[in-house]
């Protein structure tokens, strides 16, 4: 059956009724059972018996369990620490060595380079020495074939001169000259 809020109200105190278990209660019967001074002396015995098996579970079961936990994650914490110390000389040791190695590394690149720099060097003036030697070579066999030319075409300068002052005389006089008068004309010419 729903009850309304104003039925509750309404209805008489012998019908009361809890609304939610729909069990009838007693009204003003009695005091509340822990608070009832008749209960005292059972409920302080068995407090004290509950203590007791708590007391004596706590210190059989719980407490060596939690005690043996905790003494396991120090000896585990400890050996992890000591790990991490042991780990990290060993990386202290390997990053010295790897320090050293490329020191020594460094320094031998450096005579690397320093050897072949001076081989390069040494080559390069020895390819210098060569050309140089070979260009002067040919800078004097050049200078030779234009002394050469130079004189051959000193030698030709006079009979050019004498056949180009025959074709002048001829074409200003429109006689022509001797070849002895040529060569002396282009003789003095060559003097003065």
């Amino acid at each position: 059956m729903f009850i309304s809020p104003a039925y509750a109200q309404t209805a008489p105190a012998e019908e009361a009724t809890h609304t939610e278990t729909g069990t009838a209660h007693e009204a003003g019967k009695g005091v509340f059972p822990p608070f009832d001074s008749q209960t005292y002396p059972s409920q302080i015995l068995w407090l004290v018996i509950t203590f007791g098996l708590f007391y004596m579970l706590m210190q059989k079961v719980i407490a060596p369990r939690i005690g043996s936990i905790l003494e396991h994650r120090h000896d585990r914490i400890a050996q992890d620490l000591d790990e991490a110390g042991r780990m990290k000389a060993e990386a202290d040791a390997a990053i010295e060595t790897y320090e050293k190695e490329l020191a020594a590394a460094r320094a031998k690149a450096g005579s690397i380079a320093a050897t072949a720099r001076a081989e390069a060097k040494a080559k390069a003036d020895a390819e210098r020495a060569a050309i140089e030697a070979e260009l002067s070579a040919k800078i004097s066999a050049a200078e030779a074939r234009i002394a050469d030319i130079k004189a051959q075409a000193f030698a030709e300068v006079g009979t050019i001169a004498e056949e180009t002052t025959s074709a002048i005389v001829e074409q200003l006089i429109g006689a022509k000259a001797s070849e002895g008068e040529l060569k002396a004309a282009v003789s003095a010419a060559k003097e003065a």
